[in-house]
């Protein structure tokens, strides 16, 4: 017999699952034959329409098979589905032991990096908790408590230049703000010389840019590890208080086999720079741009009904940062609730962004954006074993820069119309190219004249 997902219910030969209780609601999950496979759904490289792909993958149920780049995958939108997935010992993230694809896959996909690192993000069982425990110290509570008057200066700073920008002129605040407040505080944590933190910035875009070639991908894997090798020479040469001098030191006076490889030390700095930088700076896009366009609920933070921790979780859960999470690997053989198989080493594509929207869990209006909503749960930090260890921090920058953002500019619109806004060209990332806006009232004079 196939191992399966007990509580999920039974569905081998044509026998009815039982039901799944998913964020307080319960159904009965449609009955599939596992013979019924459909054709896999084309995952959009460029992130065009992501929710009418959220709302298309969901209709194929829990689990489907889709394309990603020419790689086939299992994505998983059913909440339920995806956390028991997400906890379970018969799911791994390691490719090089559970996927046998693996040496093909890396030497030909343009997103090989995100399952060929070695670091706590593709370790499974004892070797993540291994890594795992030796990078929590940067999050903990006390190191994060002593981040918050470092964010606190580092956003006023950033206000106070959006302050001296002329009436009427338009500013993108993802250029302004969004962009240079997680490259700060990543910097500063990490101990990144503020020479070196340009030098990451476009390298980090084009990890996450899913229409590379799979050359123009490997040539920015190579300019990202030239990038980190810098950094640990430097930090080498100059130790400080900061995180990549405390992960160099694990890796060069652990000598029982306990801490970090060589490999292992350049791609936790990889997934730190990477994970702190551009997630943060899409949330607070998403948050910016979700207050403008809902006046409504702006107004209930104004007036004491709602917080901004209020705005920045209902963002996360309405658009989060990251929308699909390359890769999973099945174990063993996986039967889902609807009768269908995930076979062992078969690759599993988290599909955040189509699960935190699952009516089933958030209910009819889960597309509405409400800062109101009782059940603030979501997926947008993960689950489980691998929840971000960075969650606390992005809150807290996201907060503090929609709090002054805010009061310093009460008057603040978008400066075009919102369905001119272009999506970031990626299946992974969430946010705009761009975010345009007065801070101030502008004058009809001032007004764009692509603007009705």
């Amino acid at each position: 017999m196939n191992p399966r997902l007990d509580h999920l219910g039974d569905s081998a030969a044509g026998k009815p699952s039982g039901p799944i209780r998913s964020g307080g609601v319960t159904r009965q999950p449609v009955q599939v034959q596992a013979s019924s496979q459909p054709l896999p759904f084309v995952i959009d490289p460029t992130g065009a329409d992501r929710h009418a792909e959220y709302r298309a993958l969901r209709a194929r149920g829990p689990a489907t098979p889709v394309d990603i780049l020419g790689l086939r995958a299992w994505a998983v939108s059913d909440p339920a589905v995806l956390k028991t997935l997400l906890t379970s010992p018969g799911v791994s993230k390691d490719g090089r032991a559970h996927y046998p694809d693996f040496q093909r896959t890396t030497s030909t996909w343009p997103l090989a990096l995100w399952i060929e690192v070695q670091s706590m993000l593709t370790a499974y069982g004892a070797d993540h908790r291994r890594l795992r425990r030796m990078v929590a110290p940067a999050f903990g509570a006390r190191r994060i408590a002593k981040l918050k008057p470092v964010i606190e200066s580092m956003v006023g700073g950033l206000v106070d230049d959006l302050a001296a920008v002329p009436g009427g002129q338009v500013v993108d605040l993802r250029e302004r703000l969004a962009f240079p407040l997680p490259i700060a505080v990543i910097g500063h944590l990490m101990g990144v010389p503020e020479d070196q933190r340009d030098g990451f910035r476009q390298i980090v875009d084009r990890v996450f840019d899913s229409t590379l070639t799979p050359e123009q991908a490997q040539a920015n894997v190579v300019r990202l590890y030239e990038r980190i090798d810098q950094l640990i020479a430097t930090k080498r040469d100059n130790p400080g208080d900061d995180m990549t001098s405390f992960l160099i030191a694990a890796r060069d006076e652990e000598s029982d086999g306990a801490g970090f490889t060589d490999q292992e030390l350049r791609d936790t700095l990889v997934l730190m720079i990477n994970a702190g930088y551009e997630t943060t700076v899409n949330v607070i896009d998403q948050a910016v741009f979700a207050m403008l366009t809902s006046p409504e609920q702006l107004h209930l933070v104004r007036t004491g009904q709602a917080t901004w921790d209020d705005v920045v979780e209902e963002t996360l859960r309405l658009e989060p940062a990251i929308k699909y999470l390359p890769m999973r690997f099945a174990v063993t053989d996986v039967e889902l609730p609807d009768g269908q198989v995930i076979s062992a080493g078969d690759p599993i594509l988290a599909a955040y962004g189509a699960a935190n929207r699952h009516p089933d869990w958030h209910g009819p209006d889960a597309d509405t954006f409400d800062v109101t909503r009782r059940a603030k749960d979501h997926l947008a930090f993960g689950y489980g074993v691998h929840f971000c260890l960075g969650a606390p921090l992005a809150r807290l920058e996201v907060a503090e820069v929609l709090r002054r953002l805010f009061e310093r500019f009460p008057g603040m619109s978008l400066a075009v119309p919102a369905a001119a806004l272009r999506p970031i060209p990626t299946l992974i990332s969430n946010g705009h190219q761009e975010l345009p806006v007065y801070l101030r009232e502008p004058g009809p004079a001032s007004r764009s004249p692509r603007e009705p």
